[in-house]
């Protein structure tokens, strides 16, 4: 079935995408610091008012952040723009520009960037004593999108090498091949879900040997959708807690600046593959979605979010716009309700 056009909104969140990952600092010195965080946890997940993201200093510019926890125990944070941009911190806190993935470029992506060198939403991990980077390449509104996966011993700028193509989209199919995340079950089983807009929320079986798609079971599963939003769903995280799967996901309009409406919303299974519902029964595969972190005060259109566990409990990233419109790093602890649903703090 061939696919619908991109949708308006698709196509101005993506043809402003580029300008926003790549535009200089406004910051001072390249320095954000924002309110700390509050020092007790919230109650519940259905907030009245959210808290402000923790303090970070230093590199903080970002767009789509994902981070892996280091075995030194550092940070290691990838970010869509050219090349691949990476961020190192100590102490999750203070951040500092640590080059990009790809210093000479990636031309075997250009295919679908028409020749750009900007690369999104990429997904960074540490498994099997090596670094996996999933990411995607595209151009702005169009459905002819690809994710590749890149694999490093240390992550070190230029110390990527390039594995090849894992699945790509285009008009003979109903959904976009971006927003890549790397999910491993309780059994070891390798998942990748991804997906923007169109037929929404997407799930594949990896062949863990390699990090690519599976030969042996290349079903396209669907996770969640929102169709009468007119599809405005993307940035697919999946995180493990306590035997159930949740699924995180953006939700409404990215890339606008102060304008943005993007908000954190989460689903629940008991298995990976689904089916993921919300807090009231709904399932995301009819528009359901329980939201977890929205626009406050002067945080606009947070979303994209990561969560890692780290030695202090879960955390959360995400970017978040400013006043100014630039975009930044969003970072919060996540707590969990009686209920087992997540909430920031």
């Amino acid at each position: 079935m061939t696919a619908p056009p991109a949708p308006r909104s698709a196509r101005r969140r993506r043809q402003t995408r580029l300008a926003l990952c790549v535009a200089p600092l406004v910051a001072a010195a390249g320095l954000t610091v924002l309110a700390p965080l509050p020092a007790g946890a919230a109650t519940g997940a259905a907030l009245a008012a959210y808290p402000n993201p923790g303090v970070v200093t230093g590199d903080t510019r970002v767009h789509d952040p994902s981070v892996a926890k280091t075995p030194a125990g550092t940070y290691l944070l990838a970010a869509t723009g050219n090349n691949l941009p990476l961020k190192t911190s100590t102490d999750r806190t203070a951040w500092r520009n640590a080059g990009v993935v790809w210093p000479g470029g990636a031309p075997w992506t250009t295919a679908y960037t028409a020749g750009g060198a900007s690369l999104w939403a990429p997904d960074i991990s540490f498994r099997n004593g090596r670094y996996y980077l999933y990411y995607s390449a595209s151009t702005f509104g169009s459905q002819r999108s690809a994710i590749f996966l890149a694999t490093s011993p240390t992550g070190a700028s230029g110390s990527w090498t390039d594995q090849g193509l894992v699945i790509d989209s285009s008009s003979a199919v109903d959904y976009n091949a971006i927003d890549p995340n790397l999910v491993v079950d309780a059994a070891g089983q390798w998942w990748l879900t991804f997906g923007s807009f169109w037929s929404g929320i997407k799930l594949i079986r990896l062949d863990p040997a390699t990090g690519r798609r599976s030969t042996t079971d290349p079903a396209v599963r669907s996770l969640a959708s929102r169709p009468s939003a007119n599809g405005a769903v993307e940035a697919p995280f999946v995180y493990r807690h306590g035997g159930a799967y949740y699924l995180f996901v953006s939700f409404d309009a990215c890339c606008r600046g102060a304008a943005s409406t993007y908000r954190v919303m989460v689903g629940r299974s008991a298995s990976v593959t689904g089916p993921y519902t919300d807090r009231n029964g709904t399932p995301l595969t009819s528009g359901g979605g329980t939201q977890v972190l929205a626009g406050h005060g002067a945080i606009h259109g947070p979303g994209h979010q990561a969560v890692i566990a780290d030695t202090d409990g879960d955390v959360l990233f995400y970017h978040y716009y400013a006043d100014s419109g630039a975009s930044f790093l969003g970072i919060n602890r996540l707590g969990w309700d009686a209920a087992g649903w997540p909430y920031v703090y």
